[in-house]
């Protein structure tokens, strides 16, 4: 990788899976180092493309980001998108602080994908998201950075034992003294 590409890196990484609003994320993750770990790493520098495979692990500050391939791409005018994915049936997977309080958001999906262009981040397939104690689960998430909205759908058809498709989502009172449940539920 050349030296240019390594600098250039960090901000293209965390640009693109930040998948946390930056209204809610840790502000001070920005300034902290990016930690990468990976079995391999392909960089093209005329494509302006990243690939990293095989048990992937990203750090920075609190935001941590596991999942067995992410590809990060970069259009002309510097703006980036990632694609994160779990192999083999597994999910790709987020954790990061919320600024000012002492709760995370986390999520989970077999396709996690950030555009830092449209501020859009979406969540394909078995998507799981937690913010605090609150939680949403469906087939797919969509969230707005922009306009702190989201979207979420039922998986298409009919489900285990005959039943349509469902989103679920269990929200907290506003001032609840509710313990978030300890990772991995």
């Amino acid at each position: 990788m050349t030296p240019s590409a390594l600098c250039r890196l960090p901000a293209a990484i965390l640009l693109a899976l930040l998948v946390a609003s930056p209204a809610l994320a840790e502000r001070a993750d920005r300034d902290q180092p990016v930690h990468l770990e990976a079995n391999r790493v392909t960089v093209d520098d005329v494509k302006r493309v990243h690939v990293f495979e095989g048990n992937v692990v990203l750090s920075q500050g609190t935001l941590t980001i596991r999942t067995d391939k992410l590809v990060v791409t970069q259009d002309a005018e510097g703006f980036q998108k990632g694609v994160a994915t779990g192999g083999q049936g597994g999910l790709a997977r987020f954790r990061q602080k919320r600024a000012g309080k002492e709760e995370f958001i986390e999520g989970e999906a077999e396709r996690i994908e950030h555009d830092a262009r449209s501020e859009r981040t979406e969540f394909f397939n078995r998507a799981f998201v937690r913010s605090g104690v609150d939680e949403v689960r469906g087939h797919y998430i969509s969230y707005d950075g922009k306009t702190g909205r989201y979207l979420v759908t039922a998986t298409p058809g009919v489900g285990p034992g005959g039943r349509e498709g469902r989103v679920t989502a269990v929200i907290q009172p506003k001032g609840a003294k509710t313990e978030p449940p300890a990772p991995g539920r």
